[in-house]
């Protein structure tokens, strides 16, 4: 197949998996086009460097993430959103007048949804990761707990108009997408809550090259791993651990990517409030993230409605077990009393099976091993791969077999 691939993304996971994705397509003998705006990041883990052809349209106008972070007038943000879809009208077209069998869409950082489904005429698939999330009541808790400085009610205004705004935009961008996929089962039910369209669940893999146990001897820390965001639950777990006799606490090591202003600092407070020893990592090599794996203890997990959560598989790979929030979609990546522990959002309950994992070893060690094996039974990137070529080949109207589960998709060649 030739296939035209379409993203805004911003550095993060989202690109990451794409990077993969591509990849394994390319590896198994299909060619790959890129079409991106200037405002798609291609610094981190750059396509061009894999793709048959590479395709940047330069953004005309004021870009959108200007105007997110000045929150200038009303009528800005329409010309703005305006823009952006000029330039992905025009990759549209690039797209439909070339040989292309089949389009891979991926999200846009400033519309979730991007404006190009609008305009395709070839047979796509709009991978979404998330539906767009901006209304829901949780953001806006989690987003009250964060130390900010006290918002003008003028510019909260603004900002609700704009939430409303985006959620519209994204509703009628979605509703022209033929075939959609899903990280995770919980995302499929997310997306049909949110548009009522239906979706086929194409489950992500890790890199279980880099991801694999080095035989380092483990240390007395446990790890997570996320952006320094309010929803990333860090400060529950902190509140959780302050519960664990401090003879046994832990300390704490937190990788994250990224940070809200003010928040890193606020774990900090809360943690020496609470007597809990906090380390904080940014810019982390990855070779230095494998071996954090490898040396925790356990890896624990608090994020809120995570649609898939790919640091727990992480961890698993390296055989270190999971204690976190059955919630979301990490109740389809950790097994529980397998390759970890699941608990409800309560601290007590976190508290008690961080103690119990922390206190019966040989019980840790075999969640380890156990976690290896589930990884690389599913959740590898070859398999990922296949999952993906089977729904491109279905979207451009081929009948590759019959994907009974959706780690275990048989393609008819």
């Amino acid at each position: 197949m030739k296939i035209a691939v379409f993203h805004n993304l911003p550095s993060g996971g989202a690109k990451r998996a794409l990077y993969n994705s591509v990849r394994h397509i390319v590896q198994a003998g299909h060619q790959v086009d890129l079409h991106v705006p200037s405002t798609a990041d291609e610094e981190y883990l750059p396509l061009k460097d894999i793709v048959s052809g590479i395709h940047v349209y330069p953004q005309r106008g004021t870009r959108l993430s200007i105007v997110l972070s000045s929150f200038r007038k009303v009528f800005r943000l329409f010309h703005s959103w305006a823009d952006i879809e000029w330039i992905q009208k025009q990759i549209a077209e690039a797209i439909n007048s070339g040989p292309y069998d089949v389009v891979l869409s991926e999200q846009d950082r400033f519309t979730n949804t991007p404006f190009i489904l609008k305009h395709l005429e070839k047979p796509t698939a709009y991978y979404c990761q998330q539906p767009f999330r901006g209304h829901e009541a949780f953001i806006e808790r989690v987003a009250q707990a964060a130390p900010t400085l006290p918002v003008p009610m003028y510019k909260k205004f603004r900002q609700a108009h704009m939430r409303s705004r985006l959620a519209r935009l994204d509703r009628q961008n979605v509703s022209c997408a033929k075939y959609i996929l899903a990280n995770s089962y919980f995302s499929r039910e997310a997306i049909l809550r949110s548009y009522g369209l239906n979706s086929f669940v194409s489950q992500l893999g890790i890199d279980t090259a880099l991801f694999r146990p080095l035989g380092l001897p483990k240390e007395s820390f446990i790890l997570s791993v996320g952006t320094y965001f309010p929803h990333k639950g860090f400060d529950f777990v902190i509140r959780a651990l302050s519960l664990i006799e401090k003879q046994i606490r832990p300390r704490l090591v937190i990788v994250g990517n990224s940070a809200l202003p003010g928040w890193q600092a606020y774990l900090q407070q809360t943690a020496a409030e609470l007597d809990v020893t906090l380390e904080t990592k940014t810019d982390v090599r990855e070779s230095e993230l494998v071996s954090l794996y490898n040396q925790a203890r356990l890896f624990v997990y608090a994020a809120i409605l995570e649609p898939l959560g790919l640091a727990p598989l992480e961890a698993m790979s390296c055989g270190t077990p999971v204690v976190a929030v059955k919630e979301g979609g990490v109740r389809e990546t950790v097994l529980h009393n397998e390759t970890g522990i699941l608990t409800e959002r309560d601290e007590e309950a976190f508290a008690q099976a961080v103690r119990e994992l922390l206190e019966d070893e040989a019980r840790a060690q075999l969640m380890g091993g156990r976690g290896i094996e589930v990884v690389r039974q599913g959740w590898t990137l070859e398999q990922a791969g296949e999952r993906l070529l089977w729904h491109l080949k279905r979207a451009r109207g081929l009948r590759p077999g019959i994907c009974e589960d959706a780690r275990s998709c048989t393609i008819r060649r």
